[in-house]
């Protein structure tokens, strides 16, 4: 026991390396952890004390603990031993399956990173690329809303930067999870979206066990007071028109619903408009045609900052018109099912996406983009500016949400012309002004933003609502 034993030197520094990693895992690696760990509770417990809505507890708990919560629930249980028998596998084997859903499902919150730099950069981008406008804040209805309920908020689908535009004025009220398409899996966004607190979702999969762990996830959430937002059209417009909802995570949130014993949950529909998308032509391109997938590439993106950046450094940068926001009148779930329906999910649908709809502001680019396209496209100045101040009398007197300059209609039709004019949509003769140019397809994309605002002939200011 006592010879001396000749070892290589590589074998004695492996054999060292492999004790101080095990040194650490059982000592040193726990006291970091708690050290982080505090050091972000103290984060948290500060940014409660500001947050009308706080950030709850089911959204700071350890990732781990969370997955364990999806897979062990009865249902999940079920689901996990009918996958198994109707594939004919093992029930370890399909559990494993569920398991991998739910690390792919589960994200993993960091406050410091939501509210450190992610409001942050949300904010900088919002009111660097546009002119930000709440046009209604509805103050008084959503701060009625009771505090221990759950706030769902729903909201229609224009661009990617609804994420960033969203996340940037809720940011004094609390923390939102969103969910995400497949677009954004991919690295960078990936990591930086589940952090942030969104979770991904295979929108278009039927595997029975997946949508039973999505749908735990979800009803969980919601059922710990997790403030959210929902896109219930899906995905982004590719006509500009408002789409009809997928009842998806809506039917989860009902199912996973009480009246009795729940917390309430409250939906408060957002209508967003912009004056330019920035993905206009591919979605525009992409119309017509379900099958196409629109995939994320980094390059993209570095090569569009790099341009932004060298026209703020050339000062040739313009921001891109309006981007503008309105909050509809909330909707109470407790109080949607003390009605008789004969689907709730459906009739729930509806009456969501009609708040949203009416809540959708109109903006000068899709007012001036539905009178062009009427006129064939071409229209003289003098007769578009009555129709656009006879337009935004109708929709003053109406209620609708309207954004425009504080200094008047006559400012914002100006500035949405010279926005159209600089990206070649459109060419201005004198008093002519005629669509021209590549980008003039688009133009029924932006008019049909307000298309459930549409007069039912040209020249007709009788809105529909």
């Amino acid at each position: 026991m006592l010879q001396t034993v000749e070892l290589p030197v590589w074998a004695l520094i492996l054999m060292g390396l492999l004790a101080a990693v095990t040194a650490a895992s059982h000592l040193l690696f726990p006291s970091v952890r708690w050290f982080f760990r505090r050091r972000a509770e103290r984060v948290v417990a500060r940014l409660n004390e500001n947050l009308k809505r706080p950030i709850q507890p089911f959204k700071l708990a350890r990732r781990h603990d969370m997955i364990q919560n999806v897979l062990y629930d009865p249902d999940v249980i079920r689901a996990v031993n009918d996958y198994a028998d109707k594939q004919g596998i093992p029930d370890n084997v399909a559990f494993e399956t569920a398991e991998r859903y739910a690390r792919e499902i589960v994200p993993s919150f960091s406050a410091t990173i939501y509210f450190g730099w992610g409001t942050k950069l949300a904010k900088w981008l919002s009111r660097g690329l546009y002119r930000v406008r709440v046009v209604r804040q509805n103050k008084h209805e959503i701060e009625a809303i009771d505090p221990e309920a759950t706030v769902v908020y729903i909201i229609n689908h224009r661009s990617n930067m609804d994420y960033v535009l969203v996340t940037y004025l809720a940011a004094k009220d609390t923390s939102l999870s969103y969910a995400v398409g497949e677009w954004a899996r991919g690295w960078p966004l990936r990591p930086l979206i589940k952090m942030m607190g969104g979770y991904f979702i295979r929108r278009k999969s039927l595997n029975p066990l997946y949508r039973r762990v999505l749908a735990r996830y979800v009803q969980l959430s919601t059922k710990e007071g997790v403030a959210q937002a929902v896109f219930p059209e899906g995905g982004l417009s590719r006509t500009g028109e408002l789409g009809d909802p997928k009842l998806g995570l809506i039917s989860y949130i009902i199912d996973g619903f009480d009246p009795e014993k729940s917390r309430d949950v409250v939906f408060v529909p957002i209508g967003l408009n912009y004056d330019r998308v920035l993905e206009d032509r591919v979605l525009v391109a992409a119309a017509g045609d379900n099958r196409s997938r629109f995939k994320f590439r980094i390059s993209t993106v570095f090569r569009y900052v790099g341009r932004h950046i060298w026209q703020r450094v050339t000062g040739k940068f313009h921001r891109l018109g309006f981007a503008a926001v309105a909050y509809g009148s909330p909707l109470s779930l407790r109080d949607f099912l003390s009605e008789q329906h004969d689907d709730v999910a459906q009739d729930l649908g509806k009456a969501l996406m009609g708040r949203v709809a009416s809540s959708v502001p109109v903006l000068p680019v899709p007012l001036i983009a539905w009178h062009l396209q009427e006129a064939g496209g071409q229209m003289s100045r003098a007769k578009l500016t009555e129709l656009f101040e006879l337009e935004v009398a109708a929709m003053t007197e109406k209620r609708i949400n309207l954004c425009l300059p504080q200094s008047g209609a006559e400012k914002g039709l100006d500035a949405a012309l010279r926005l159209l004019e600089a990206r070649g949509m459109l060419l201005i003769d004198g008093d002519v002004l005629k669509l021209t140019g590549k980008y003039a397809e688009l133009m029924p994309y932006y008019a049909g933003s307000i298309a459930h605002f549409r007069p039912k002939q040209a020249g007709d200011i009788k809105l529909q609502k």
